[in-house]
């Protein structure tokens, strides 16, 4: 099973859901796709294993053989190449690696080269796999990272996706393939907003969704009331609790600091499957 935690907006809580979520099964991997600003390890804490170089090929000019016709620049939607006269200048940091410059060429100038955007680091805390990616300084495009920290799902295992916030193409790109995605929100107006947008991102990539409140217990009753409207399952509340608030401060777990919550926790899980599991029945 693969569960994305995604949200909104920032500061909702996501990585807390899912990496107490990880921390309460058997048989996890838990995978940070916010690879802008990763922050499970702060609190899974991993012993890092292993470290690998993540590039995108982009295209280098030999103006030699260039005749500036321009092709490659009309090709291009990103604006990666531009020909102005008999100067062709080329922006790498645009660049979405698709290679459609280089076969379009027609004097076969342009060739590839591997740009690194960043690293993707593994490692493990007593059983629980670990996998996070972390983009380079400046780095404009985060879904090739996100894309190459997804290559380490597991099938045989569960598979936690702790995406980045926002509706926007890394969470897209982080969520999309999952069985199931879990929207985090707060009852707030700000909270309400976002989560609609999130509501209609994955209704459009067809992912079964549910929402968890966090601090359900401040603000006002329009997340309930929209997603009972929506007929949105509402899988789990979590109060504003100052001891929970503690924990996370010292980048504590909530389900070490507070054991009763992993119960909770395995019936957030129990209630996704008994979801999957109707959705499964539908289909049929």
């Amino acid at each position: 099973m693969i569960i994305a935690i995604a949200s909104g907006k920032g500061g909702t809580g996501k990585t807390t859901i899912a990496v107490n979520l990880a921390l309460s099964l058997e048989n996890v991997r838990f995978l940070d796709c916010d690879v802008e600003e990763p922050n499970g390890h702060i609190f899974l804490k991993p012993e890092i294993k292993d470290r690998q170089v993540v590039s995108i090929p982009v295209p280098k000019v030999d103006e030699s053989k260039c005749s500036y016709c321009g092709k490659c620049a009309k090709i291009c939607v990103y604006n990666v190449i531009a020909v102005v006269k008999e100067t062709i200048l080329v922006f790498p940091e645009l660049c979405h690696g698709c290679g459609g410059c280089a076969l379009l060429c027609p004097e076969e100038a342009i060739s590839e080269v591997n740009r690194e955007i960043g690293i993707v680091e593994l490692g493990q805390r007593n059983g629980l796999q670990f996998v996070h990616g972390r983009l380079n300084i400046g780095e404009a495009m985060s879904p090739p990272l996100i894309r190459a920290v997804k290559k380490n799902i597991n099938p045989a295992m569960i598979s936690i996706i702790d995406a980045p916030p926002g509706t926007s193409c890394p969470v897209i790109e982080a969520v999309k393939g999952s069985d199931f995605c879990l929207l985090v929100t707060e009852p707030t107006p700000f909270g309400l907003n976002d989560l609609e947008l999130a509501v209609e991102t994955v209704r459009l990539i067809k992912i079964p969704f549910g929402v968890v409140i966090n601090r359900a217990d401040v603000g006002d009753e329009g997340v309930r009331q929209y997603c009972l409207r929506e007929n949105i399952p509402v899988l789990m509340e979590i109060p504003m609790d100052r001891r929970i608030a503690e924990a996370y401060s010292i980048g504590a777990p909530l389900v070490e600091k507070m054991p009763e919550w992993k119960e909770r926790f395995r019936g957030l899980h129990a209630a996704i499957s008994g979801i999957l599991g109707d959705v499964k029945g539908v289909n049929q």
